[in-house]
Formats: structure tokens, C-alpha cells, sequence
């Protein structure tokens, strides 16, 4: 089936089967911050924002992603403009191996979207989903914290230039050099 994927600002007209994910789909257009985790919901590395909306992209048809925005980590800001959440991770010691943090990012960025100052307990929740096996979350909690900070009283809604997208390779903003 033909669909059309608008993954960080860039619309793509891909193939897929039936049964594709939406996490397959963005593994074979190349968008590696797009975590290949446990495939079974669990784990959070594979997060993305649907339409607005944090979702395990492992969870979620490519059909169903048809003709909706999708933003990735590596769409929120570049290696010379980071996004604040972003900062905030690298600031905080958020990040150890770096393989949940795009996942943890953008449900940081789901999380303070609809919710400017949460508490540590809606931090708590909202991060439920995402599992790190490094850092034992207070550092991630504290990013999480830091990133309100930063963000409260501005409109940020920026995103990144397609053409300065981060690379698997660009260090801790994309979570690693894990792919």
C-alpha cells in the first residue's frame, strides 16, 4: 500500500505491507533515533509524536500514520540549535548509553506540551512507558524538571531545518551512536 509519511517536517511516499509498523517504516527511511526496543510496547525507545500525541511507534500501524505529522527527536532541534528538553537531558546527566533518550525526550516534549510544570509524580507518569536501564531516572526526572524551567513563560513550537536533521552519529541530542 502506498502512504505518505510528513516524519520532521519532510513528507514521504513510501510502500509498505499491511503488517508494517510505524517503527519499521522509519528504520528503513533512515530516522535511527526511532529506537528499535522490545517491539511489544514496553520499553518507550521507539517513541514518537503522532499528530501531537506520544506514541510507541512499534504499537502503531505505518497505515495509520498515513498522512499524519510524526516528529522524531532528531525533529525537535540540531546539533547548533538544540531544543531546550534536549539541553536539559545533556545538562542533567540524563544521558548514560543514550539508547532511551530519544524515547524519553519526546515524551518530555508530549509531557510539558499539554502540561508546562508538572509535578514529580506527573514527571513520574508521564515517563512511565519509557524504561532506562542506566540511569536510574533521577537524572532524568531532573531534566525533566530543568526543561520546564527553560521552557516556562517561552513559546518554543520551533523545529529543526530538514536540512541540518541530526544524524545518528551527532552524540547525545540523538541518543547515542546506537542504532
Amino acid at each position: 500500500m502506498a502512504l505518505t509519511l510528513h516524519v520532521n517536517g519532510r513528507a514521504h511516499e513510501i510502500r509498505v505491507s499491511a503488517n508494517t509498523t510505524l517503527l519499521q517504516a522509519l528504520r528503513d527511511l533512515g530516522y535511527t533515533d526511532v529506537k528499535n526496543g522490545c517491539e511489544i510496547g514496553e520499553c518507550g525507545a521507539c517513541a514518537v509524536l503522532l499528530n501531537g500525541r506520544a506514541v510507541n511507534s512499534c504499537m502503531v500501524l505505518a497505515a495509520q500514520a498515513d498522512g499524519a505529522t510524526i516528529l522524531t527527536n532528531a525533529g525537535l532541534g540540531t546539533m547548533k540549535n538544540p531544543h531546550p528538553i534536549q539541553e536539559a537531558f545533556a545538562d542533567a546527566g540524563a544521558v548514560q548509553c543514550g539508547y532511551c533518550t530519544p524515547g524519553m525526550v519526546v515524551s518530555t516534549k508530549a509531557l510539558l506540551d499539554r502540561n508546562p510544570d508538572p509535578t514529580e509524580q506527573e514527571i513520574r507518569d508521564a515517563l512511565s512507558g519509557n524504561l532506562c536501564r542506566c540511569t536510574g531516572y533521577a537524572q532524568i526526572i531532573e531534566a525533566v524538571k530543568l526543561a520546564a524551567s527553560s521552557l516556562q513563560g517561552k513559546e518554543d513550537g520551533r523545529e529543526a531545518d530538514p536540512s541540518e536533521r541530526l544524524r545518528v552519529s551527532d552524540d547525545v541530542a540523538t541518543g547515542g551512536e546506537h542504532s
